[in-house]
């Protein structure tokens, strides 16, 4: 399965690099000291197992050259989707078949590739791999007991699904094909919403989040408001617990890991609190749910952007 990510850093490059070591074609689209890392020396990735050199992985500044793709993997950060979606060479991954899919965090990334792609080429997903870029052409990569779930917009179970998770599971990367998306979008979304904005705020990787108590307690009410803003819209979820999300974002990773949001904010580049924390205050908005710990948690990780971006 010929495949291009776009917007390859740590999350990109964990799911690119174990579907090469897989043996399909990967090309991933990243920033050029990153590309050029894994063009010279191959892609490593990092896990409690040990170190792997994937050693046929193509690097890329742009998507031009490329040609069209069987799959195409949206990875940027939810501001720079657009943008990503539309730059130079992106339209020639683009054939007949292909497929793309954006399994970044949040909400609203199948709107802007559908305005890109066409509808027929878009699907949903959402992952729950980790990984954390260490420098360039190296990777911290959590896939073990990880899975990634795809499924068409209209909740359908057409082949082309069922073949690509059956193609990313056979190389590593556990995937499964769901008539019930968005379901899946909204339970990604929570985990997200249940350490996120929280990490950004405190500074705390995993294990000292969750040695605080009062953290958790702050955590499950946030996840709380999103399961009666989920609810109020209709959308089917694994479960109505927010416990459920709470554990399930520390599934598997390791007490030093750093979720996205803690990451940007260290690296004082702007985080993706709008499309987690933000979108469920959005979409209580418009249904009428108050959610006023997440109003919260995004107006504090905003503060501290203004903070780093005024230094």
């Amino acid at each position: 399965m010929k495949t291009c990510v776009l917007g390859a850093g740590s999350l990109g490059s964990t799911i690119g690099g174990t579907l090469a070591l897989g043996g399909n074609e990967v090309h991933l689209v990243a920033r050029p000291a990153h590309a050029k890392a894994m063009n010279e020396h191959g892609l490593v990735l990092v896990s409690p197992e040990g170190e792997e050199q994937v050693a046929k992985v193509y690097g890329h500044e742009t998507a031009e050259g490329i040609g069209p793709c069987d799959l195409v993997i949206v990875l940027c950060k939810a501001m720079d989707t657009q943008t990503v979606v539309t730059g130079p060479g992106v339209s020639e991954l683009i054939g007949p078949e292909t497929v793309a899919v954006c399994p970044q965090n949040g909400l609203g990334a199948e709107d802007i590739l559908v305005e890109a792609f066409g509808a027929e080429h878009v699907i949903g997903g959402k992952t729950y791999v980790g990984g954390m870029l260490l420098e360039p052409g190296r990777v911290r990569a959590s896939v073990a007991g990880k899975h990634t779930v795809i499924g068409e917009l209209d909740g359908q179970l057409t082949e082309r699904v069922q073949r690509i998770a059956d193609t990313c599971t056979a190389a590593g990367l556990a995937c499964e094909a769901s008539d019930n998306i968005m379901g899946v979008i909204w339970d990604k979304l929570l985990v997200n919403v249940s350490t996120g904005a929280l990490c950004a705020t405190t500074g705390l990787p995993y294990g000292d989040l969750y040695d605080e108590p009062l953290i958790r307690e702050v955590a499950l009410k946030a996840v709380q408001e999103g399961i009666d803003v989920a609810h109020a819209l209709g959308v089917k979820l694994t479960s109505d617990d927010p416990e459920y999300s709470w554990e399930l974002a520390r599934a598997g990773l390791g007490a030093d890991f750093k979720p996205s949001l803690l990451q940007s904010i260290e690296k004082g580049r702007k985080s993706e609190v709008d499309v987690i924390a933000g979108a469920v205050v959005r979409e209580g908005r418009k249904i009428g749910v108050p959610t006023p710990v997440n109003q919260t948690l995004v107006a504090v990780v905003h503060g501290i952007e203004r903070r780093i971006k005024a230094r």
